[in-house]
């Protein structure tokens, strides 16, 4: 996993705040609200007329709090939901609260109104922590309850504390999953005399906030018929769809933000030169990583091999550290303390790297850039915020190259999938420029899938496979294993197959390479599959298919809201070998016409059989994304969607096997 460390400029004066931080509790009152008849009575929804539930109102108090010698932003949330139906029901009586880095949630209290106004409380032995996963495999923690008693036409309510241990830039949301009637945030700038920042709001994908003075040093926004927000399969950031506003403080320059980036780009350069200074034990240690390296290219790969490899990562989950051992670690001023001690942060690791590249006459520059997980950037709003992680860029003949040591599981020459194809900002003291960094194409990260099988005559599919995931694709994998114990991979993997095939038995799982940096992440096991092919009378009806086996078709809607976006360029290679039931013959198969999008993808699939008629042989191979092609437009859901249903027909093609019949011709293997 990799870190950033912050810009100075982050950074509050928590002497500052100490002295003008709210009182730990900022709401009016830890009460209940008075329920209004009326909305119990209520029957159908207000702001969308088939929301099978609605929040009455949402309410948000926000204000830095002292909390013991810390100073964090409170958030006291306070939501009223509700529900008409029975998926209302469902959806409402199961809560999460996401536990977000550098978040904390406390205080939890809730409560349901049934229709007859009886009031049933949550118990505090009833909230508990556990591990969800989000889209895209992503882990977080969230604090969980069911609230008792859930029925139609009863209200729901709950109030919870929030802190952040971020004061200078807060993100809050203005949409939830379903419709709101009523949204109201009460927000307390803080200031004084000595500090000259002023606090500044930006509304993203929506209509800019209007604030109204409160009592107690409170100002306050008030949204109506907030209409829900619904997630689209592969949409872009949610940060880039979802209703949300920043709430930040910085000096009232007015800058446009051309200037803006050229002063920030040098201020960003002035930051950390301290930390690039070359001394001897620098220049000994490159020239001696280099050794006979003659090329630039080896001669960088050499460097960047030595950070990654001989630098112990304390940001890294899987570098053995405990949480005690990186309490006591103490910072490194400058590089050459990291390379002294051996061990560093992920920022610490990769200005080593530049200080040895420099030490070796190459041209290097520290790289700010934005993280297209969480948003696309835009240069136009003036503010470093969005600039969340960095880079050294060198300079190759004519070209910037782009190198992050700090990153365990990327290959040389490529960055994480969240930053590649970015706009990075270079700093300089003289010429800040911006470089978009590359994106990696399909053949960089490739999922290569083999299966061995043999098909019973009662339609029972056994054997064994082997996957192995490249690029970023094994990266994504590996952060995903490599913190949980081996029976807890073993069990992700069971899931991942039993959730195509529910009857599946696996055995003899064998997981490889989670924490190694160079090798791709590989999944072997052992499968049974009863009823895989369906017998009829003499037929049996094969899908040769087996990775695609019970995925469903990736878009299925006829509309789409927002754009199309993946990730990343991937390809899919894949091979499966079946051993048919003896008696049996080829009826039919016939393999799928190839296809391709442009020069964006392709899919290609072969079948056929052995000289002894007695193994098929099926092949598969498709990428996409080829020529940046990873966003599209929505007016051209159309166009992606009927692509990839066709991609779904051809995975879920059948062919037919006839017992004592005469064998169909075949296209060879």
């Amino acid at each position: 996993m990799k870190f950033s460390r912050p810009l100075v400029s982050l950074l509050v004066p928590v002497l500052f705040l100490l002295t003008h931080a709210v009182p730990a509790s900022v709401a009016p009152s830890d009460n209940w609200k008075p329920l209004d008849p009326a909305q119990l009575a209520l029957k159908t929804p207000l702001v969308e007329k088939d929301a099978d539930s609605e929040a009455l109102f949402w309410e948000v108090y926000m204000a830095d709090a002292s909390d013991g010698d810390k100073v964090r932003t409170r958030l006291d949330h306070y939501r009223r939901i509700k529900v008409f139906t029975e998926r209302g029901k469902e959806s409402q009586a199961q809560v999460d609260l996401l536990i977000f880095p550098g978040t904390e949630i406390k205080d939890i209290l809730g409560r349901t109104i049934k229709p007859d106004g009886s009031i049933t409380e949550l118990k505090k032995q009833d909230i508990f922590e556990r591990t969800i996963v989000k889209a895209g495999r992503q882990k977080i923690k969230a604090k969980s309850f069911a609230l008792p008693g859930v029925e139609v036409g009863s209200i729901v309510e709950y109030r919870w504390v929030e802190y952040r241990n971020t004061t200078y830039y807060n993100e809050v949301q203005l949409q939830l999953d379903i419709p709101v009637q009523n949204l109201k945030y009460y927000i307390k700038p803080f200031g004084g005399p000595n500090f000259p920042y002023g606090m500044r709001v930006q509304t993203f994908n929506g209509n800019g906030a209007s604030f109204v003075k409160e009592k107690d040093g409170f100002y306050s926004t008030t949204l109506t018929n907030v209409p829900a927000f619904r997630e689209e399969p592969r949409m872009p950031p949610e940060d880039d769809v979802r209703s949300w506003m920043l709430v930040y403080y910085t000096e009232d320059k007015k800058l446009d933000p051309k200037s803006f980036w050229i002063d920030h780009g040098k201020k960003i350069y002035d930051d950390i030169k301290a930390g690039l200074k070359v001394n001897d034990d620098i220049r000994k240690k490159s020239a001696e990583v280099i050794g006979d390296a003659s090329m630039p290219e080896q001669k960088l790969e050499r460097l960047f091999d030595f950070c990654r490899f001989k630098i112990k990562n304390v940001n890294d989950d899987a570098s053995g550290m405990t949480s005690e051992q990186r309490e006591k670690f103490k910072e490194n001023k400058t590089s050459a303390d990291t390379l002294k001690r051996g061990i560093g942060t992920g920022y610490d690791i990769n200005m080593l790297f530049a200080s040895l590249g420099m030490a070796a006459g190459f041209e290097v520059r520290y790289a700010r850039l934005s993280d297209r997980e969480d948003v696309f950037f835009d240069k136009g709003f003036p503010d470093e915020y969005f600039l969340r992680t960095s880079n050294i860029a060198v300079r190759v003949g004519d070209q910037w190259r782009f190198y992050d040591p700090a990153t365990v599981y990327m290959p040389l020459g490529m960055l994480r999938w969240q930053e590649e194809g970015v706009q990075a900002l270079l700093a300089d003291p003289k010429e800040p420029v911006w470089v978009e960094t590359p994106l990696s194409d399909p053949q960089k990260s490739i999922e290569k899938r083999t299966a061995k099988f043999v098909l019973s005559e009662d339609g029972t599919l056994e054997g064994d496979v082997r996957i192995e995931y490249h690029g970023h694709l094994g990266a994504d994998k590996k952060e995903y294993n490599d913190d949980d114990s081996p029976a807890q991979r073993e069990e992700t993997l069971r899931n991942l197959v039993k959730s195509r095939m529910d009857t599946a038995e696996i055995t003899d799982v064998k997981i490889e390479n989670v924490t190694d940096p160079i090798k791709p992440f590989t999944y072997q096991y052992h499968v049974r599959i009863a009823g895989y092919a369906q017998r009829t009378g003499k037929r049996l009806f094969l899908q040769p298919a087996y990775f695609q086996h019970g995925v469903a078709a990736l878009f299925t809607t006829n509309t789409r809201q927002n754009s199309i976006y993946f990730h990343y360029p991937w390809t899919e290679e894949d091979e499966v070998t079946i051993s048919l039931p003896v008696g049996f013959v080829l009826d039919s198969a016939d393999a799928p016409a190839p296809f391709r999008a442009q020069n964006i993808s392709q899919y290609k699939v072969t079948i056929g059989v052995s000289v002894d008629l007695r193994t098929l042989v099926y092949k598969r191979t498709f990428y996409f994304g080829a020529n940046s092609g990873i966003l599209f437009p929505a007016g051209n859901y159309s166009i992606i969607k009927d692509y990839f249903d066709s991609v779904y027909q051809a995975d879920t093609h059948t062919i037919t096997l006839k017992q004592g019949g005469a064998t169909a011709p075949a296209t060879s293997p």
